[in-house]
């Protein structure tokens, strides 16, 4: 698809193989097209690499952040489950909302915890809120040790966020999804993988290889989980879709 922005005549154009679009500059229409285009040369040069949460690097979108921090303060969870640790970031951001709200902890788990990142977490001023957990996140003993520190009747968020294959996420999805109850989620990010096939740095195969089709795989699978984005709680724009990373995330448990 080849896009065209003329300021001068306020439009944006899209040409498809079915021919080509034209939007006004200021609508909803063009503002999504140029958002998909913003988040793919984002994720080339590495914009999610340029924030902090409370001193630890965090690496995701803010608008994914704001979101699901609005989901936390709805479900308001017991804990909040985290594959993927990098340097803590996330963790830290989930762990100030549970000071926040003064409801949960937060349990981390990685392949490889690097030293030099466990002793930043560790000496956090949130670190009593955090649980690092060693191992393969689908190694049946890693979920065994995360399960064991999972209190029965406790409400449970879970983020997948480790490796980001395809086979991986749904190993991961049939692995905790049983630690989720009614009404909660779990979360499959970096689908936005599958829109970077064929960009700089991607790897080849992304456009099914990736953690949104593992996502509606599951869902396909498994009618207890629904893939049900949350909804705007306020909204007073025009923009009805989200900004996201993660594209086919949110599977909400229903029954």
């Amino acid at each position: 698809m080849r896009l065209t922005i003329d300021t001068d005549a306020r439009t944006v154009t899209a040409e498809t193989a079915e021919g080509p679009n034209r939007y006004p500059l200021d609508s909803p229409e063009a503002f999504r097209l140029i958002t998909e285009h913003w988040l793919t040369v984002g994720w080339t040069q590495k914009y999610i690499y340029g924030f902090t949460w409370l001193g630890r690097p965090i690496i995701q979108l803010p608008e994914d952040m704001i979101r699901i921090q609005e989901v936390i303060h709805r479900i308001k969870p017991d804990v909040i489950l985290e594959t993927g640790v990098a340097h803590g970031g996330s963790l830290v951001y989930y762990a100030s909302l549970c000071k926040a709200t003064d409801r949960g902890r937060v349990i981390g788990v990685d392949i490889e915890i690097r030293p030099h990142n466990r002793t930043a977490i560790e000496a956090h001023p949130l670190a009593g809120y955090i649980t690092l957990v060693e191992g393969s996140s689908t190694d049946a003993g890693t979920v065994a040790t995360v399960t064991g520190l999972i209190r029965p009747g406790e409400q449970v968020l879970v983020l997948l966020d480790s490796n980001h294959s395809k086979a991986h996420v749904r190993a991961e999805l049939e692995a905790y999804a049983p630690l989720v109850g009614v009404g909660s989620y779990i979360v499959a990010t970096d689908g936005i993988m599958g829109a970077l096939a064929g960009r700089p740095g991607a790897r080849p195969g992304w456009e099914w290889d990736n953690p949104s089709e593992a996502a509606r795989e599951f869902a396909a699978a498994h009618p207890q989980f629904a893939l049900e984005e949350p909804g705007f709680l306020f909204n007073e724009g025009k923009i009805s879709e989200h900004v996201t990373h993660w594209p086919s995330a949110y599977l909400r448990r229903v029954a």
